[in-house]
């Protein structure tokens, strides 16, 4: 049994998409439905239910889930403990976040948390929300920091993991401006010209958000999807150039706005409010990452 199968079958909790998480993994579906397939054999039974899409858990998964979890969170965890063998190490609190979070939000955080805690040793990895739900998972980093939203399942257990609401954001649909300042798409949009739509690839959290929403929006939205991508900040740079509209979240795009290099491509009932929040282990962490975390408990909510 290889750790990469564990770390495969709960990439497939998460997506419950054989193709969504080979391009996770960074594999070919093939290679990965063969090492799921391998894990099984292992285990001795079908924890898949490949009959319906998106696929499910058998009882058998059920039942072999937590000891999934449990497994690669205290091999990962004691291979973190090792590690950190000198103080520095030790004082280093670890973060995986989006990469939309990565770019604009989490330097102003720390640098507001550090006017009240002095300087704190960090180490940050930027990643999609998938890879840093694993990272946690796999006790690779002390605290995950993500958007979300009621609509997006985050897939971490919560009798292992508890959250914080750090701060508010929302997902503006916005657009190039016209010649005369105005937006070049503006929703709904109509079936005769439908607006060409810069959206998210299926592994983004914010992206499924997105999908929600128009799934659910009392107007129909007329959108043509025109090139998608996981990263916000490849999206923003595509509506700047004046290729579509994109949802973007507020706290990334604030420049543009003020510039007017980005405008605002529908009404309120287009935008979608969303929660910053870090997520944790409820397994002790080391006294560095436990005071930051007791600071962010006693602390309120920030909001763009």
């Amino acid at each position: 049994m290889e750790i990469k199968w564990l770390e495969d079958f709960l990439c497939l909790v998460d997506t419950r998409n054989f193709s969504r998480s080979a391009e996770v993994r960074a594999t070919t579906q093939p290679a990965f439905s063969r090492r799921i397939k391998a894990l099984e054999e292992w285990v001795g039974a079908t924890m898949f239910d490949r009959s319906k899409q998106p696929i499910s858990l058998t009882r058998a998964g059920e039942q072999f889930r937590p000891i999934a979890e449990e497994v690669l969170r205290r091999l990962f965890q004691g291979r973190e403990d090792i590690r950190q063998t000198g103080n520095s190490t030790a004082n280093t609190i670890s973060f995986s976040a989006t990469h939309s979070l990565s770019l604009t939000f989490f330097p102003s955080w720390i640098r507001n948390t550090e006017e009240h805690m002095g300087i704190l040793q960090t180490r940050l990895d930027s990643n999609q929300v998938g890879n840093c739900v694993q990272a946690l998972l796999r006790g690779e980093c002390h605290f995950m920091l993500c958007h979300t939203h009621p609509s997006v399942s985050i897939n971490l257990p919560e009798d292992h993991f508890v959250s914080l609401k750090v701060s508010e954001d929302r997902l503006l649909p916005v657009s190039a401006p016209d010649k005369k300042g105005n937006a070049s798409q503006f929703l709904p949009g109509s079936t005769k010209k439908p607006l060409a739509y810069l959206a998210y690839a299926e592994t983004s959290a914010i992206g499924r958000a997105v999908d929600f929403m128009l799934a659910n929006h009392s107007d129909r939205p007329e959108l043509d999807r025109v090139f998608e991508s996981h990263l916000a900040g490849v999206l923003k740079t595509m509506s700047r150039e004046g290729r579509g509209l994109a949802w973007l979240p507020e706290s990334q795009i604030l420049n543009e706005l003020d510039s007017g290099a980005l405008v605002l491509s529908g009404d309120d009932t287009w935008s979608i409010p969303v929660d910053i929040r870090v997520f944790r282990s409820l397994e002790p962490l080391p006294r560095a990452a436990e005071e930051f975390w007791t600071f962010l408990n006693d602390a309120e909510p920030t909001s763009h």
